[in-house]
């Protein structure tokens, strides 16, 4: 394995280059990335240390496990601060997503009365199931009308988006592309590393296309996954109500199942021969 250095760093160096764009792209500087890249290296180390059964590892572990300097390591006090949301702790994402999959079974629910008097539904009820009642439905209601994701007038509001993508909140994005991201890493990590159990993590690759062939494969992945999308937020609303009340407490495990495409025109690329075809081994 005298090579299996240079296969990481090349894997990191993969990894790595849309998160340069990104921090580039955001007015991100080599010191940020720095300070950053050693905290991480750090938290990660002590991380490892402990599921290997070391409760507190000391400053020579974590310096021998980073290649840091002792030095380093003890100026390193407290935990990175996370300024971004947790995405699904957002009661509007959970207002949003219950209320586009109530829409699978009757499309006319696209449009709801914010409240009402009687027992039909409103967007008011569907708010309270979403967020158990911890969040007014006013507050989810104008969060999801600044996003432009809902529209109010008249006294209703209507479903104006078919994805929680807060196109117009950075911040919001931000979170989003962090967290699914970052899980979508860890699955392919975890595979890589040989944990248990094995993740579903797998995608196509063809090359050899035109945009157009491109923007038309998406568009059939949109479709697929729409109903795919609500298939699994039922299945997962159900899961959590399923869980008694004796056991809330101890049910920690979480679940993110996404999806993705991406493609471009590669410029400067050599003429295409026949097409490409790859599936990801895991």
């Amino acid at each position: 394995m005298e090579h299996r250095l240079d296969w990481a760093l090349a894997a990191c160096a993969r990894i790595l280059r849309p998160v340069v764009r990104l921090a580039l792209g955001m007015g991100v500087k080599h010191p940020h990335l720095e300070a950053l890249l050693r905290d991480l290296l750090i938290e990660e180390a002590q991380r490892t240390w402990r599921a290997q059964g070391v409760t507190k590892p000391n400053l020579s572990q974590i310096s021998v496990t980073t290649g840091l300097n002792r030095k380093v390591v003890t100026a390193k006090v407290r935990a990175t601060v996370d300024p971004l949301p947790h995405t699904e702790l957002s009661a509007a994402a959970k207002t949003f997503t219950l209320w586009l999959q109530m829409t699978t079974d009757d499309d006319t629910l696209r449009r709801l009365p914010v409240v009402t008097e009687g027992d039909g539904p409103s967007f008011e009820r569907v708010a309270r199931l979403a967020s158990r009642g911890n969040v007014h439905h006013r507050t989810i209601l104008d969060e999801l009308v600044r996003l432009q994701m809902v529209a109010e007038s008249d006294g209703s509001a209507e479903l104006t988006a078919d994805g929680f993508v807060p196109v117009e909140d950075l911040q919001s994005m931000l979170a989003f592309l962090g967290d699914n991201g970052r899980d979508h890493l860890l699955a392919a990590v975890s595979n890589t590393l040989g944990e248990q159990p094995r993740m579903l993590e797998r995608a196509v690759y063809a090359r050899g296309l035109t945009l157009a062939d491109c923007t038309a494969i998406e568009r059939l992945v949109r479709e697929r996954w729409a109903g795919l999308h609500h298939e699994l937020a039922r299945e997962m609303t159900e899961a959590v109500d399923r869980v008694p009340p004796e056991a809330k407490a101890t049910a920690k495990a979480r679940i993110r199942v996404g999806i993705y495409t991406y493609y471009e025109d590669e410029e400067g690329a050599p003429a295409p021969g026949a097409p490409q075809h790859n599936e990801s081994p895991r």
